[in-house]
Formats: structure tokens, C-alpha cells, sequence
């Protein structure tokens, strides 16, 4: 009976998990709230704020002047865009990738890389593209919960992002099908869903991205795809790791203070505006366009 209400719990769990409790059960001796749009959650997953390694968080926090965000979102793929700024970073934080007591590193997926981090076709490429087979299982790369796991309208199709004991946030795109929910604790190794070609893919691929507080980091700066396992145990997290992420390009140029903004999938005038602290109306009198021109994404408008 338990497996059955376990199951009938899992199929719906893939919902909101904004709706108000209705009714408690018992799981493995753990207590599981039932919402009123049949989604559930565990008691010890009700108030979690989504820190999992307090050391780096410490370090993040302790540093007022980088305001980073770091929410426990399940809705949005990064809650933080653009507003977490890796040119901030002053200090070397540490991370050790693996250790003892969370297990170590487990390839995604052993294939052949078929695209590199990096600007590509005029718009920036945030991670390593793997070549799979449809049906092929795609695994944990390292312990961690499951943050985000959906269909993502962005181009990404079936998508499972991982936040890990390390430090560090792993996403796992163009899913054929996902194996996990959010809020389930994973191991290194385990599977996380089938690889396929969902979303804005030509062709069946892994889609694979690590991240440093929403901001991406190149995974062959930590991994050797081609041996299938880490460069190194260690991880120095400072500014000059990201270069060459999307948010080189989001800079103020030396010459009047000129300030400029990539394009990127699912923004709007009215986005960028508010991102920037801007209006519509100024952004069309500095780049010379009108509120109904179409953005191309990759493509670089004037802010300020």
C-alpha cells in the first residue's frame, strides 16, 4: 500500500508547490504533507532554504557588496540571472568537488563532446554538448537535491537542475523523459532521466551545465570528458573563472560610461528596461528601434 500512495505521489509531483496543505501522511516513517493540488512535500523540505554547503555560503554572505541571490526555486531555471555578478567576486573561495561523506563525480554521460562552452552563432553557449542516443541514461554528476525538474519553454525541453553538497549546480537539458522530482535528495551516479532531443535541439544530445551561484562555468575547466573524470578534487572559484560567460559581454565601456546588454532567449524591451533600471522609451531612443522591433537574440542593445 505504501509503494501504491508512493507512486500516486510521484506522478503528481511535478506540479506547484504553492498550494495549502490538506492532509498528512507517513512514508518510511517520515512525515509527507499532501497540498490541495495533490502535490506533497516532506516535512524537513517545508521551510528549506536551499543552502547545502554553509561554508561557501558563509563566505557569499559575508561579503555585502555582492548581494548575491540564491533562491530554492523550482519554477524558474535561474531566479538570479543577471544579477549575480562574477565581476564582484574579490576573494578565492575554495570548493573540494568531492569528498567523503557526499560521494565523488560520475560523468552525466560517457560520449563524445559535440560542442564546446562558448560563443556560438552569434549568441553565448553556456555548456558541453554530449552526443547520446535517445533512451540513453543520464546520471547525477555529483550528491546533491533536485531543484528544478520540467518542461522549460526556453529551448531546453525536459530539464533537471541539481544543487550540490559542493557548491556548485549541475543542468541537464533535451531530456526524453525526467526520473526525479523536486526536493529528491540524489547520489553521484544516480539516474536523473533518458537523454533525448526536447526543446530548441537538432538532434539527440546532452545539454550539460555547471554553475556557481546561477552564473555558468565552462565544465571542461573541471572535467576531462574525454577520460571521465575531474581535472582536479579542487575547485578556486574567483572572477577570471568566468571569463568568457555570457556576462563579459554585460559591461560599461571606458569611453562615457556607455553601458550594453546581450540579448538572450525569452527577453523582452520591457525585461531588459527593468533589469537595468531603465525605460522602453529610452532603450528605442538610445538604439534607435521602436517597441514592437523584434530582438535577435545574441545581438547587443545600448542600456544606458
Amino acid at each position: 500500500m505504501k509503494h501504491l500512495l508512493l507512486l500516486f505521489l510521484l506522478f503528481f509531483s511535478l506540479n506547484s508547490f504553492s498550494q495549502r496543505i490538506i492532509d498528512t501522511v507517513f512514508i518510511n516513517g517520515e512525515k509527507v504533507f499532501i497540498k490541495s493540488n495533490h502535490t506533497w512535500i516532506y516535512e524537513k523540505d517545508l521551510n528549506f532554504n536551499g543552502i547545502l554547503n554553509e561554508y561557501v555560503h558563509q563566505q557569499i554572505a559575508s561579503d555585502t557588496s555582492l548581494n548575491y541571490i540564491y533562491e530554492w526555486n523550482h519554477e524558474e531555471c535561474f531566479p538570479s540571472d543577471f544579477k549575480n555578478d562574477p565581476n564582484k567576486l574579490k576573494d578565492t573561495i575554495w570548493l573540494c568537488l568531492k569528498d567523503s561523506v557526499h560521494g565523488g563525480f560520475v560523468m552525466p554521460f560517457n560520449g563524445r563532446v559535440t560542442s564546446h562552452f562558448g560563443w556560438r552563432r552569434g549568441r553565448m553557449h553556456n555548456g558541453t554538448d554530449i552526443d547520446l542516443v535517445t533512451g540513453d541514461t543520464v546520471r547525477a554528476a555529483f550528491s546533491g537535491k533536485i531543484r528544478y525538474a520540467k518542461y522549460n519553454t526556453g529551448g531546453f525541453g525536459n530539464l533537471v537542475i541539481i544543487r550540490h553538497y559542493n557548491g556548485l549546480e549541475t543542468l541537464y537539458a533535451h531530456l526524453s523523459q525526467m526520473l526525479v522530482v523536486p526536493n529528491q535528495e540524489v547520489k553521484a551516479g544516480d539516474p536523473i532521466g533518458l537523454g533525448g532531443n526536447t526543446g530548441r535541439s537538432y538532434g539527440s544530445h546532452l545539454h550539460f551545465e555547471t554553475r556557481f551561484y546561477d552564473i555558468p562555468i565552462d565544465p571542461e575547466k573541471l572535467i576531462d570528458f574525454k577520460k571521465g573524470v575531474l581535472k582536479d578534487d579542487n575547485l578556486l572559484v574567483h572572477k577570471k573563472l568566468f571569463h568568457g560567460t555570457a556576462r563579459s559581454s554585460y559591461t560599461t565601456s571606458s569611453s562615457g560610461g556607455r553601458k550594453y546588454y546581450r540579448i538572450r532567449s525569452g527577453d523582452t524591451l520591457s525585461s531588459i528596461a527593468r533589469r537595468n533600471g531603465t525605460t522602453v522609451s529610452r532603450l528605442c531612443q538610445l538604439n534607435g528601434i521602436r517597441p514592437t522591433s523584434i530582438l535577435r537574440v545574441g545581438k547587443t542593445l545600448r542600456v544606458k
